[in-house]
């Protein structure tokens, strides 16, 4: 019965799913640092990675949510997550750890941001399509992956 056109809808879906599938890669290539973090830096960072890693795991039980509220539904299972996200691998090997101890804060900054640009860009597909409450959820998680992405690259300079 919610009263939000289909089209409204059908929009708003695909766009949940398309971050729900980006979201939850992220919370697993920010795990995949915190494992596996280790050098001169290895308490802060593990630290760090663990917290950001709480930060955008927050909001996934909330976009899968809205998905099923709009009549959709949420992929959110891992290998639909990997078949659906946006981000690229995360590509940091044992050698390259060894080499810069800062290379885990580096590719999850790169990744932080393409995660956080998307997301803008599909808030306002969201509110283009006269769904405010998507948007603002989305804008919601915008702003924690900003500000995630801000502790991290804190830790580069």
């Amino acid at each position: 019965m919610n009263d939000l056109p289909s089209k409204t809808r059908a929009i708003s879906i695909d766009v949940l799913n398309q971050t729900l599938a980006d979201v939850s890669d992220l919370y697993s290539q920010t795990k995949q640092a915190h494992w596996n973090v280790r050098g001169p830096y290895f308490f802060t960072l593990h630290k760090l990675f663990d917290e950001v890693a709480d930060m955008v795991e927050e909001p996934i039980d909330d976009i899968a949510e809205r998905i099923v509220q709009l009549g959709g539904f949420a992929r959110g299972t891992v290998r639909m997550a990997a078949k659906g996200s946006g981000l690229s691998e995360f590509e940091v090997s044992e050698k390259t750890v060894e080499s810069d101890p800062l290379a885990f804060a580096k590719a999850l900054a790169a990744q932080y941001a393409v995660s956080a640009k998307s997301v803008r860009a599909r808030t306002d597909e969201a509110a283009a399509a006269g769904d405010a409450d998507t948007a603002d959820l989305l804008t919601g998680v915008s702003r924690a992956l900003d500000k995630s992405l801000w502790f991290i690259e804190a830790h580069m300079r």
